[in-house]
């Protein structure tokens, strides 16, 4: 697949990128190279190959599942220009 300077000029007005014709022609080199790396790797053969999401095996770090309240209520609320009771207190909105 390769792409003309027609195309990276679509391409561009549709992202709003400003691109004079000097620099469309460079982007159209660019991303045909791009593109023909792209075609390489279908060559790749993966037949035997398991799919997976890392090189190297990991397993996720797992804590304890246990419910609080954070005890960081005071901290949270430092900052709040009205609290009370470990609560922000926010105008009324609705009559």
């Amino acid at each position: 697949m390769s792409v003309d300077t027609g195309t990276v000029k679509r391409v561009a007005r549709l992202a709003r990128i400003a691109l004079d014709d000097e620099e469309a022609g460079r982007m159209t080199g660019e991303l045909n190279a791009i593109l023909g790396f792209v075609e390489q790797l279908n060559e790749v053969d993966v037949e035997n190959v398991e799919p997976m999401t890392s090189v190297i095996p990991l397993s996720m770090k797992m804590r304890q599942d246990e419910v609080s309240d954070g005890a960081k209520a005071k901290d949270v609320i430092a900052n709040a220009p009205a609290s009370g009771d470990d609560f922000f207190l926010v105008p009324k909105v609705i009559e």
